[in-house]
Parts: structure tokens; C-alpha cells; sequence
């Protein structure tokens, strides 16, 4: 398993609960993976690196996470020698600023890190997995695999943005690709065309962990019994670095687009949807949504249901990004190719389907999985 974002709360989350996984000090509550019918690796099998821009040391980033309560106090003092090891493996990331060559030798150096890491360890297949901050919402133009590497062959020429070149290093190195995240990532018809061609698969796009996923749980409720939603309004208060980040509404306008698109596949209509993402930095890994959803009744009567749900993000996504990449080497493992639309579970914005209704994602999900036996 390949980190791109090794060193964030998400990732060292994973890795943490992938060591005491392994070690066995913890059981693998929220993990679906556990639930499948399916020919999956065991979590022994895994090894882990990744790319990061940051240099805080793994250990530093778990005690941190410890103060704030997603991981149990004393896990990584009996963890850190395997911390420190998993630490030497997260090589540094891309930084459109800090390089001055051309994109595709930035990719090259990506790829190679990544190839090194299987070879050195015999390793039968790495899993991508992209974790790192929501980018801004970018504008790529949508040309062939041919056109895209030409352009960048061309020296000082951003052409794609960090998350999308991150997935075409993942396939040049033949590895499968998950897009954790709401950034632009693999969603580009010239990457789908790459990983066709190398024979990989791949899936995203942002993990559904808090506020979405009581919606693909809840909207089904109001269409199934004929009630009309007029309104979905929503806050989010966010602190850690993930609520950091948001709070630049460049970066914040690809969460919300990715909320949006969802909500309006579940309810059959666009309604009005508006959603207030703020940055509450004494909240830190805890994130609490708040929604209130208007709706019609029979003869006009309008009525409302208001919840809160409060988590903490690390921990609901953690399980969630050790699921895909068992789901994704077991993938590529049986030959699978593309994207995988049946993972469209795990997404707010799954690609390759425009099914969000989560019990009809579950069991997709446990077909697929029982298919690949």
C-alpha cells in the first residue's frame, strides 16, 4: 500500500491501525472488507510507503492524533519501532514549485520511488492510494493519452494538477489507483486510457465518510415513500488540517460540488442544497455535520428532520482506505481492468456509476466481491 499524503491524519490513522491489525491489538472494526465473501489479502500482507511534502516524522503525527482521541492512548509506544520503519519508506512527494523540470520527469522520479519500494521488498502488486489535502477544482483539457504526453514532455508546463499526476505515476509504475479524495485525481478520460492499456484498475472518487453517507442512507427514504424534498441545507464545522484546508473556498468548492452531485442523483432533482463548510481549529480531528432537510407531505403539509452527526474523520476514513486497497489488489489480482464502479460504496463521487443509494451500492459491492472468486 502506497500513501500519496503518507504523513497526514488519514494515512497515519491507516497505518496505525494497519500495524496493530497485523500485530494483533486491535480487530478490524469498520472495515467492510470483513464482511465480504471474497479472496482478499490478509493484512499481514501488506507493506507500506508513500510520498508526502511534509517531513514530521509518522510517530510525531500519531501522538498527535492520540491527544486528540482517534487513537487509543499507549498504541504507538508499543508501535513506534514499526511506525519509524513505515516512516523511512514515505519518500518526498510533488510540489509544483519546487520543481523545475518538465511534468513528465516529475512523474518518472514518482513512478520510480514506487518501483524501487516493490523490488526492494518483492512485493506481487502495490496499491495507490491518493489521501493527500483537497486541491482546488482544476481545469484539465480533455485530450488523448498521445496529447497529454506530449504536453508533459514540455519543461515549466503544469499540465496536470498534483492528484492527476500522482495517478498517472501510479499507472506508469503498473500499480492499481484509489482517489480518496475530491480533487480532479484519475477522473480524466486520458488517464482511464492508461489504465486500460497497462491493464489496471482503478477507483474513486472522495471517501464517503460522515454527512454523505447519512444522505445515501436517508434521501432513499423520502423518494421511496413519495414525500418531496424542497430543501437540504447543511454545515459542516471542521478542525485539523482537513478543516485547514477547507477553509480556503477554492479548496472547499471541490467538496461541495462533490456533496451536490450527489445529492441530486439520490433525490431524482436538483433542490436547493445550500452547504457552510468553517474551519473550527479547537475541534481537531472531530468533525460535526449538521443538516436540515424541508420537506412535503400529502396535501401540502411541510414538514423538516434536523440530526447532527459528529466523528472523527480519521477514524471513520482509515478502515475504509485499508478496505480498497485489500478490494483493489484482490482487483488486480483476478485481472480486472478500468474503473471499478462497483467500489462507488465507498465515494461520494463514485466513478463509473451514477448509483449513490447506499443499500443498492452495498450489494453491489458484495456481488462484485464474491465475483472475483
Amino acid at each position: 500500500m502506497w500513501l500519496n499524503g503518507g504523513r497526514g491524519s488519514v494515512a497515519t490513522t491507516a497505518i496505525t491501525g494497519l500495524l496493530a491489525l497485523r500485530a494483533g491489538l486491535a480487530s478490524p472494526t469498520g472495515c467492510v472488507s470483513e464482511l465480504l465473501d471474497a479472496p482478499l489479502p490478509p493484512w499481514g500482507a501488506f507493506t507500506v510507503g508513500g510520498h508526502d511534502i511534509t517531513a514530521t516524522p509518522l510517530v510525531k503525527r500519531a501522538e498527535s492524533l492520540t491527544r486528540d482521541g482517534v487513537l487509543p492512548p499507549d498504541l504507538v509506544a508499543t508501535l513506534s519501532d514499526d511506525l519509524a520503519a513505515v516512516d523511512a519508506e514515505i519518500l518526498p512527494g510533488y510540489q509544483p514549485g519546487d520543481f523545475s523540470g518538465s511534468q513528465a520527469e516529475a512523474a518518472a522520479r514518482l513512478a520510480a520511488d514506487i518501483a524501487a519500494f516493490r523490488a526492494r521488498h518483492e512485493l506481487a502488486r502495490v496499491v495507490v492510494v491518493n489521501v493527500a489535502s483537497t486541491e482546488p477544482l482544476a481545469s484539465v483539457s480533455q485530450g488523448s493519452l498521445e496529447e497529454l504526453e506530449e504536453a508533459l514532455r514540455v519543461p515549466g508546463q503544469v499540465v496536470l494538477p498534483p492528484s492527476s499526476l500522482v495517478a498517472y505515476a501510479a499507472f506508469q509504475a503498473g500499480c492499481a489507483f484509489v482517489d480518496f479524495t475530491p480533487s480532479t485525481g484519475v477522473a480524466l478520460p486520458a488517464l482511464d486510457e492508461l489504465a486500460l492499456g497497462k491493464g489496471l484498475p482503478y477507483a474513486g472518487r472522495d471517501g464517503k465518510t460522515g454527512e454523505t453517507l447519512l444522505r445515501a442512507a436517508l434521501a432513499p427514504m423520502f423518494t421511496s415513500r413519495a414525500l418531496r424534498v424542497l430543501s437540504w441545507a447543511g454545515t459542516n464545522l471542521l478542525g485539523g488540517g482537513d478543516g485547514s484546508t477547507l477553509a480556503d473556498p477554492e479548496h472547499a468548492k471541490s467538496k461541495s460540488v462533490s456533496k451536490a452531485r450527489g445529492l441530486a442523483a439520490l433525490l431524482g432533482e436538483d433542490v436547493s442544497a445550500p452547504l457552510h463548510i468553517d474551519y473550527v481549529p479547537d475541534l481537531g480531528e472531530r468533525k460535526t455535520a449538521w443538516d436540515h432537510v424541508s420537506f412535503e407531505g400529502f396535501l401540502g403539509a411541510r414538514m423538516s428532520l434536523q440530526l447532527t452527526w459528529s466523528g472523527l474523520d480519521s477514524s471513520l476514513a482509515a478502515p475504509l482506505v485499508l478496505d480498497l486497497a485489500r478490494l483493489l489488489a484482490a482487483a488486480h489480482s483476478a485481472g480486472r481492468v478500468g474503473v471499478q464502479a462497483e467500489l462507488g460504496f465507498f465515494f461520494k463521487d463514485p466513478l463509473g456509476s451514477d448509483e449513490h443509494r447506499l443499500a443498492e451500492q452495498a450489494q453491489a459491492l458484495r456481488e462484485w466481491a464474491r465475483s472475483l472468486r
